[in-house]
C-alpha cells in the first residue's frame, strides 16, 4: 500500500469517516458498530499504525465542556426574543455543574462543514445542546456524520435515534384550547408556530382533540401559522381579525406571540379577555409579569435544562439514547 499513513486523520481518508470514528474504534468504543470498528482497525493493522501514547492521552481527555449550539443569524441573544432560550439555559448550566462540566455558547452556521471538527476532535467540547425549534436539519446531520454525542430540545423525526427532551405538546394544546372551551368561548383561534414544526403539529393535535370532544370541528379560517416571536403574533393576529373579526379566544403557540396578538386586539378596540381572551405557552418569566398577566401552558423550562445536560452525559459515559417527555400544567391568569 503506497498511501502514507501517520495520523488519525489518514486512517479516516482510508476509512471514509471522521477522525473522532477512528480514535472511538482505535480505544475500542462501544458507540462505534462492530464493522466499522474491525474496518478501521484493520487499516491501522495493515499499516502498522500506533497510536502516539501523549498524543493519544491529550485526544482522548475530555474537556469537561459541553456547547449549548445556536444559528449564526441569532446573533442577539440576551433579549425578549431569546427568553426561552435564556431560562432553558439555565437549567442546563445548573444540571453542568451539578456533573462537574462547563456550559460553552457557539453559534454555528448549518453550511459550515468543519464547525463539528472545530469543536468535537479539537476537544474543545464533550458534546452538544440542540434547540430543535430553531434548528436546521443540517446541524443534525453533521453531528451525526462525526458520531459527535448530542441531546435535542423538541421532537426528533422518527428516522433519527439520538437524545432528546420535550414537553408534552399535545396535552398543552388540549389543556389550552380546553380552557378556552370551558370559559365559554365559541370560535377559539390557533396561532401557530411554523407549520412544518413537529411540536406546532403536536400542539395543533391537541387544540383539534379539545374541539372534537366538544363536538366541534376545526374551522380552517381560525388557523394562522408564522413563527414564535411578538412580531409574528402581532402579524397573524391581524390577519385573523380581518379574516374572522368574530374570533372570540386565541391559543397562541408562545408567550410572546400571546403579548403581540394582545396589542393588536387592544389596537383594534376590542377587549381582553372580555371580548377575545388570550392563552399563550411556555410560561417564560415576561407571562407573570405583562401588563395583562397571560394565561399560559407551562412547560417546566428549568426542570427540562436540567435533564438536557444529565441525559447527555449520560449518553457520554454509557451511550443510552433517552426521549423524555416533560408534564405541562395550564396557570390561569387575567388574559384568560
Amino acid at each position: 500500500m503506497n498511501q502514507k499513513v501517520q495520523t488519525l486523520e489518514d486512517i479516516a481518508r482510508l476509512a471514509g469517516v471522521s477522525t473522532s470514528t477512528v480514535s472511538r474504534a482505535l480505544n475500542d468504543s462501544s458507540l462505534i458498530n462492530d464493522e466499522t470498528k474491525e474496518r478501521i482497525q484493520k487499516i491501522a493493522r495493515e499499516h502498522h499504525f500506533r497510536i502516539n501514547a501523549s498524543a493519544r492521552n491529550l485526544r482522548v481527555k475530555q474537556s469537561h465542556t459541553i456547547a449549548f449550539v445556536m444559528p449564526a443569524s441569532e446573533t442577539d441573544f440576551f433579549f425578549a426574543e431569546s427568553l426561552f432560550s435564556f431560562e432553558i439555559l439555565g437549567g442546563i448550566g445548573k444540571g453542568l455543574r451539578s456533573l462537574g462540566y462547563d456550559l460553552l455558547m457557539i453559534h454555528v452556521d448549518p453550511t459550515d462543514d468543519g464547525w463539528v471538527s472545530s469543536y468535537f476532535d479539537s476537544n474543545r467540547a464533550d458534546g452538544f445542546i440542540l434547540k430543535a425549534l430553531h434548528m436546521s436539519d443540517l446541524y443534525v446531520d453533521r453531528l451525526i456524520e462525526a458520531n459527535a454525542p448530542f441531546i435535542s430540545w423538541g421532537v426528533s423525526p422518527q428516522n433519527h435515534s439520538y437524545p432528546t427532551v420535550t414537553g408534552d405538546d399535545i396535552t398543552g394544546g388540549r389543556l389550552a384550547t380546553q380552557h378556552l372551551i370551558d370559559i365559554g368561548r365559541e370560535k377559539i383561534a390557533f396561532l401557530g408556530g411554523p407549520k412544518d414544526d413537529l411540536t406546532v403539529h403536536h400542539r395543533f393535535g391537541g387544540y383539534q382533540a379539545a374541539l372534537q370532544g366538544a363536538n366541534r370541528s376545526v374551522d380552517s379560517d381560525l388557523v394562522v401559522y408564522g413563527d414564535y416571536s411578538h412580531d409574528s403574533g402581532v402579524a397573524t393576529m391581524q390577519r385573523l381579525l380581518e379574516q374572522r373579526p368574530d374570533v372570540d379566544a386565541v391559543f397562541a403557540n408562545s408567550d410572546l406571540m400571546a403579548i403581540g396578538a394582545i396589542k393588536v386586539i387592544r389596537e383594534s378596540g376590542k377587549e381582553v379577555p372580555d371580548e377575545i381572551a388570550v392563552v399563550g405557552y411556555d410560561d417564560v418569566s415576561i407571562a407573570k409579569y405583562n401588563n395583562l398577566p397571560l394565561t399560559t401552558v407551562r412547560q417546566n423550562i428549568s426542570l427540562s435544562g436540567r435533564l438536557l445536560a444529565e441525559n447527555l452525559i449520560q449518553y457520554i459515559q454509557a451511550g443510552i439514547v433517552t426521549n423524555v417527555t416533560t408534564p405541562v400544567e395550564l396557570i390561569v391568569r387575567e388574559s384568560a
